[in-house]
């Protein structure tokens, strides 16, 4: 008896240590590290289209301290990435693209899906972390969870798999990837529908872990305007409006009125999921967003030659032109003005939703003019 006493007692100091240095590794990670990293903050916060309006003098501490915020936030799940892809050899853009993809799913289903972790944007009901047939829905043991069939795990070592905890979280995941030996983007995709039984699940987070591979960070929600800011074009909302030609339905999307071959760009870090010709909206490109968002431009006169479905882009690339195609067969064209029909559809995991895009542009375009005025 008294042996068992000092086992616990050894496991408590252990516990208690580990759980230490892993708060601390999370406070040095999110601290900046000296003041060029400070300098740098502020300048990708001038460059970030997506950003707040322009604030008052008075406001501008709360906006430093929202820009900061959002950093170690980064900086943490970095941190979190990097540290799980140790321990499993899952490469970290992977492991980003999962976490992201469920917190878009948290954000577009806030009451379904609460926060459970600190960092981690997971969410895994009660149920299939403890397991279906579990008579403690909030059991925390490894053993009895496994016996039950449930997916949380012990991820940090402390001896709990717990459902509130990040690197339990992600972890949990994780392993459900690691029963499917390889590390080949077969592998990876087999072993994601073995956990969501959804192909939309394993596209949106492939797509996205394509993203994080390719510009090897996770600060990428920048946005640019689709076109080059002036006095060019015009527009205003017409989400909503009717639509009648191949039957009534609603505009779903807003209008920017132009010349003939003005460069539409990228609002975007981005794939390109879909592009060719679509009898509405003509010469078309479609490109998905770490937010999960599906951003359609429609009415092209063409594309970049250089883009193809599965070609990452970011904010401010030339995409295509403005045209007035669409409307009938392959080639229509002049059966309205010249304009880009701009549309946003946002992706609840099952189904997609279009929402007004309006109140977005005008705050990219707000921010890019602030911009380039800042820039002269």
């Amino acid at each position: 008896m008294r042996k068992a006493r000092e086992r616990v007692e050894r496991l408590k100091q252990t516990i208690s240590i580990a759980a230490a240095v892993i708060a601390a590794s999370l406070l040095l990670i999110a601290q900046p590290c000296d003041a060029r990293a400070a300098s740098e903050a502020r300048s990708a916060s001038e460059a970030r289209s997506a950003g707040s309006k322009p604030a008052a003098a008075s406001g501008s501490s709360i906006s430093a301290s929202s820009e900061a915020a959002a950093d170690d936030a980064l900086k943490a799940r970095q941190f979190l990435y990097e540290k799980l892809s140790v321990m499993t050899d899952i490469p970290w853009y992977r492991i980003a693209a999962i976490d992201q993809y469920e917190r878009t799913l948290s954000k577009a289903k806030p009451k379904a899906r609460p926060q459970l972790g600190n960092v981690s944007g997971v969410f895994i009901e009660e149920e299939q972390w403890a397991g279906s047939l579990n008579p403690d829905l909030e059991d925390r043991t490894p053993v009895s969870i496994q016996w039950f069939g449930g997916v949380g795990r012990d991820g940090d070592g402390d001896g709990y798999a717990d459902r509130t905890n990040d690197f339990d979280l992600l972890y949990s995941i994780a392993s459900r990837l690691l029963l499917y030996d390889g590390t080949s983007e077969d592998d990876f995709a087999i072993g994601l529908w073995e956990y969501y039984h959804n192909s939309r699940s394993v596209q949106r987070i492939q797509q996205f872990s394509q993203i994080y591979a390719a510009y090897e960070r996770l600060d990428l929600f920048d946005h640019a305007f689709p076109v080059p800011v002036g006095n060019n074009y015009s527009y205003r909302s017409t989400w909503g409006n009717a639509r009648s030609w191949g039957g009534r339905r609603s505009h779903e999307g807003t209008d920017i009125f132009a010349n003939h071959g003005l460069p539409v760009r990228s609002t975007c870090f981005g794939i390109v999921e879909v592009k060719g010709w679509n009898p509405y909206g003509g010469w078309r490109i479609g490109i998905r967003d770490l937010n999960n968002y599906y951003h359609y431009y429609a009415h092209l006169s063409g594309f970049d030659k250089a883009l193809a479905i599965g070609t990452i882009v970011e904010p401010g690339q030339v995409i295509g032109w403005v045209g007035s195609s669409g409307y009938g067969k392959p080639g229509t064209q002049g059966k309205f003005p010249p304009h880009l029909h701009y549309g946003v559809y946002s992706d609840r995991g099952l189904i997609e939703w279009s929402f007004d895009p309006y109140p977005l542009l005008k705050r990219w375009e707000m921010d890019e003019r602030r911009r380039l005025r800042i820039r002269d």
